[in-house]
């Protein structure tokens, strides 16, 4: 390594702490503290989140469950209601877990290390980095989706990172960089100035170079392509599904819903039972009912992975009609329960049109 490229990193650390101070985002609700539940709870929700999304959210949990232990004693059923429509369920489920985990292991406290805090259920290293530096001031570098791009551009660094072993690399660079003036001190402000640069300077598109503290020697900019930065050439292969969804609904506005399986897409989350055709739904019903179907106009939800066209199917039925002997296990629910439930967001949608 250049003794050039070894100050660049050196002062990278420390330029990004005196540029937080002043230009650093310092008004969202999970900053300006160093409890670890708060700052926790915030890094879970914004992992594939927008920051406008999440105030929402966290503002409702923290009403709700203002400590781990309240979240931890906590239902299933009430936490994904909490969570409904802010996708990515798996964090749900492992969030509740983890708290139960902290209260049950932990003695209700959470690990200072960032070592400790990955064994908690859906906490990775850049979570538990987080968390720890900047709750605790561990020396540790982060490494989500904001950082990688600000990092591989001031670095220059081309290599793919749909590659593990390049990904590693960067772990290492990225710990090279951290701040060297009173660490433990600086450390919470670091992690957040990195992320900050992200999410406000060092954009995915038009990147506002100008406001750059280290723009000056930053490689991507010098070469003028910062859009170029990060390198990852593997693409997620999508694929689309259609599904009927079947909304039986009584003179009172009541509607069957079914709850899903733990594990899967919208897992644990109530749903209009599905079906794999028009045709397929049609069979489970008496044929005295097949004629009272109406079907409407499909409506696309995009997933991570796929695309869902979801055709609503409605029926209407007296609330006293026995579901469960063609449609399996669920239950009546009221206009009036709807608000609580851990329902997907298209279903949600369905419901309240």
């Amino acid at each position: 390594m250049s003794e050039t490229m070894t100050t660049r990193k050196t002062n990278f650390g420390d330029t990004v702490v005196a540029w937080q101070k002043k230009h650093g985002r310092h008004d969202l609700p999970w900053q300006n503290t160093q409890d670890p539940y708060v700052v926790w709870l915030s890094e879970i929700m914004l992992q594939q989140t927008q920051v406008v999304t999440v105030r929402e959210y966290f503002a409702r949990f923290m009403a709700r469950f203002p400590t781990v232990a309240d979240l931890a004693a906590a239902h299933q059923d009430e936490v994904l209601g909490l969570w409904s429509g802010l996708g990515y369920y798996s964090r749900a489920h492992n969030m509740h877990r983890a708290a139960q985990d902290v209260v049950a292991l932990h003695g209700g406290v959470f690990p200072r290390s960032s070592a400790m805090l990955q064994t908690l259920p859906g906490i990775g290293r850049s979570t538990a980095a987080a968390v720890a530096s900047l709750c605790f001031g561990e020396p540790i570098a982060i490494l989500d989706g904001n950082v990688k791009r600000v990092l591989t551009r001031y670095l220059g660094f081309k290599e793919d990172l749909a590659s593990s072993r390049v990904e590693k690399d960067l772990w290492a660079m990225a710990q090279t960089m951290l701040p060297q003036r009173e660490v433990s001190k600086s450390m919470p402000r670091y992690t957040q100035g990195v992320m900050d640069l992200g999410a406000t300077v060092c954009t995915p598109k038009k990147p506002k170079c100008e406001q750059c503290p280290v723009a000056q020697v930053c490689v991507a900019k010098a070469q003028g392509r910062p859009e170029n930065y990060p390198v990852k050439t593997r693409k997620l292969k999508r694929s689309s599904e259609q599904l009927w969804l079947l909304q039986v609904q009584s003179s009172t506005g009541d509607v069957w819903l079914v709850q899903r399986p733990q594990t899967g897409v919208w897992a644990g989350l109530y749903c209009l039972p599905e079906f794999e055709s028009f045709d397929a739904l049609q069979v489970v019903l008496p044929a005295k009912h097949r004629s009272e179907l109406t079907e409407s106009a499909a409506i696309k939800h995009v997933l991570t992975h796929k695309d869902l066209h979801l055709h609503p199917v409605t029926l209407p039925l007296p609330r006293s009609t026995k579901l469960d002997t063609w449609l399996g296990q669920g239950q009546w629910f009221a206009p009036s329960d709807w608000p609580t439930l851990g329902l997907p967001a298209p279903v949600r949608q369905l419901l309240l049109r």
